[in-house]
């Protein structure tokens, strides 16, 4: 216990949760056991778009995992911390797996639809408390960098499919029901092993802060270039088992080391300037939030912005939810994730009926993952590297993407020659980083201390656009265009759902737009305050 405490700092709480989100991402993973779900329930296509709904619900539906944060891990009066989220979690993890493991293999009798619904909402829902978990003790740690924290853990997040498809690839192949075991066991038992490690340290700014950030980032981008050019080179060639083993021990030796080596290495820097390390928040006594109040030589001019007021204290959820802010922004993330993640469900049909080969195809759904990843993470680099620099506020920057994923809907529109390799990159990165924009502005607008709750329910709006692109209007359309035999070849099967969903991401810009205009008072005359002020170590 001792050596635990030594080894303690933000840094190793960093690591601990890139290990954590390294693991967590198996929602995304989906594609592959569907099949073997359909077969061995007897499912038609129906009912497993129904098993699928539920899925993406538990996902995205995280407001339980953000309750229980503020509940254990920022309250005087009660003991926990991170780790009882992260314990939730894997709890969650490993019961819905497990049954759905079980199921297939027929190791129980054939269960009802609503239970096969109910274990796979609760598989899916133990990516929140993990993510939840992650995300906004990094927020706490690193207040000033927040978009580098936020982008660096949702960017590892979104490569985890990536990583469990490697997995899957290496010693799971064409055995659907032996990685659904898997995945009750491995997230369950990384997380358990690494969660004591995850804790709230005092929010002082050290200068090294930057240094070390980007040296994570550096990581995360060696692991998302070395992920993309081994699908490139498995889409294009056969590995053998031995060659596919070979990558994989490759893969895990760096994850495994880098993290830990650039933890240790910010530790020792941090040991040299200081008489003490700061101790951990044991007990969780409060931190100090990133919404403080400031002192009167702070404080905002009585011209400003009426709202300034409102958001000199922590907001929670109903009254976030009775701004203009929050119903804003829940619109906007409508508008782009919901887009997003419909682009994603229909791309295999949509690469079908463009005449893509299966190669190609599954080209771009693997990529997926990476361009996902970097918009994750560059919209948190580069927004926290524009507020500093610029003094932009973020909303700008989540404008800008609403608008660049408009133009990516109207290249998979246009069908010319190639357009779902620009399409899918401009999207998937548009895409990405809205996860990262959109929690960050959360914690700056609302406050830290109701973070995880507040960015949880605006997470809501990912399924709910989904449902209505997917079914309300590319469902519709494409039935609609289909000949007799249910398919459909062409340009015409797709262009007027996307040209729609262009106009609906542009309608998301002018509304992220409202919100630039509306917050970037706030930001300049209390988030650059705060930063410039922030204490050092």
């Amino acid at each position: 216990m001792a050596e635990m405490e030594r080894l303690s700092s933000k840094w190793t709480a960093t690591a601990a949760s890139i290990y954590i989100q390294s693991a967590a991402g198996s929602s995304y993973a989906f594609s592959i056991y569907s099949s073997a779900l359909k077969s061995s329930q007897g499912y038609d296509q129906s009912t497993l778009d129904t098993v699928s709904v539920f899925k993406d619900i538990g996902a995205n539906a995280g407001i339980l995992s953000g309750i229980l944060y503020s509940a254990v891990a920022l309250n005087r009066r009660r003991i926990g911390g991170p780790w009882v989220v992260h314990a939730a979690g894997a709890i969650q993890c490993f019961l819905g797996y497990f049954f759905l493991w079980a199921a297939v293999t027929g190791l129980v009798e054939r269960p009802p639809v609503a239970a096969v619904c109910l274990f796979m909402f609760l598989a899916a829902h133990a990516q929140t408390f993990y993510n939840t978990a992650n995300v906004v003790t990094g927020v706490h740690n690193f207040s000033e960098y927040g978009g580098t924290i936020v982008g660096i853990m949702k960017g590892f997040l979104g490569l985890s499919s990536a990583m469990l498809v490697q997995v899957y690839d290496t010693f799971c192949k064409d055995k659907p029901s032996t990685f659904l075991l898997m995945l009750a066991l491995l997230p369950t038992f990384v997380s358990i092993l690494f969660m004591p490690l995850v804790r709230i340290y005092e929010a002082h700014r050290s200068d090294i802060d930057k240094k070390y950030l980007n040296a994570f980032s550096a990581f995360a981008l060696l692991i998302a270039a070395y992920l993309m050019v081994i699908i490139i080179l498995k889409n294009i060639f056969s590995f053998t088992s031995w060659t596919s083993i070979a990558t994989f021990i490759a893969l895990l030796v760096v994850l495994i080391a880098s993290p830990l080596g650039i933890a240790t290495k910010a530790q020792k820097f941090e040991s040299t300037r200081l008489p003490a390390t700061l101790d951990p928040l044991l007990e969780n006594p409060e931190p100090r939030l990133a919404s403080s109040k400031f002192s009167a030589s702070e404080e905002p001019v009585e011209h400003e912005h009426e709202m300034l007021v409102d958001h000199l204290e922590d907001m929670n959820l109903l009254r976030a939810m009775g701004s203009v802010d929050f119903w804003l922004l829940f619109i906007a993330m409508i508008c782009g994730m919901g887009s997003g993640l419909a682009t994603i469900n229909n791309m295999s049909q949509i690469g079908q009926s463009l005449g893509y080969t299966t190669v190609e195809i599954n080209s771009f759904v693997s990529l997926w993952s990476i361009w996902n990843f970097l918009g994750r993470f560059g919209a948190g680099y580069v927004s926290d590297y524009l507020l500093h620099t610029r003094g932009w506020a973020r909303p700008l920057l989540m404008a800008v993407t609403l608008a660049t994923m408009a133009a990516g809907h109207i290249v998979i529109s246009s069908g010319f020659s190639g357009n779902l390799y620009v399409g899918s990159i401009l999207v998937g990165i548009c895409y990405g980083s809205q996860w990262s924009l959109m929690p960050t502005i959360t914690s700056e607008i609302f406050g830290i201390r109701h973070m995880g709750t507040i960015f949880n329910t605006i997470s809501i709006a990912s399924p709910i656009g989904s449902y209505i692109f997917s079914v309300r209007v590319i469902g519709y359309i494409y039935d609609k265009e289909a000949s007799a035999e249910d398919s459909c070849n062409g340009t015409h099967c797709f262009m007027l759902s996307f040209l729609i969903m262009a106009s609906v991401a542009f309608f998301g810009f002018l509304i992220a737009l409202g919100l630039f205009f509306r917050t970037r008072g706030f930001y300049s005359s209390i988030v650059l305050k705060r930063l410039r002020h922030s204490p050092r170590q």
